[in-house]
């Protein structure tokens, strides 16, 4: 399993706009990819910003290429994410899982 990380940043004014876009928007697309196998929206204050970090998780790299595109390293961030947040990462990381623990 792939884990595909991203970093961006939001005025504490619109952090909730980016997270309820997460939530909608990128959700349902994220849904729709095959070999899509989750996802976490952390979040940090940090003085007048809000810190969000994007984990997601795809079976493979074949699964990240049909959500990313050809350029698997440059971050997906649609019009309404640019809107809300001050500043991004442009580039992502593709870490393999190599261990899971779940509760219980």
């Amino acid at each position: 399993m792939i884990a595909r990380i991203w970093r961006g940043w939001a005025p504490a004014t619109t952090a909730d706009d980016y997270q309820r876009h997460y939530a909608a928007e990128v959700a349902g697309e994220l849904r729709r990819v095959p070999g899509f196998r989750g996802a976490r929206l952390l979040r940090v204050g940090e003085g007048d910003e809000v810190r969000f970090t994007s984990i997601v998780f795809f079976a493979g790299m074949d699964d990240v290429r049909a959500f990313a595109g050809p350029d698997l390293e440059w971050a997906v961030v649609a019009e309404p994410a640019r809107r809300a947040l001050s500043r991004w990462d442009e580039h992502v990381v593709h870490e393999e899982v190599a261990l899971t623990i779940t509760a219980g």
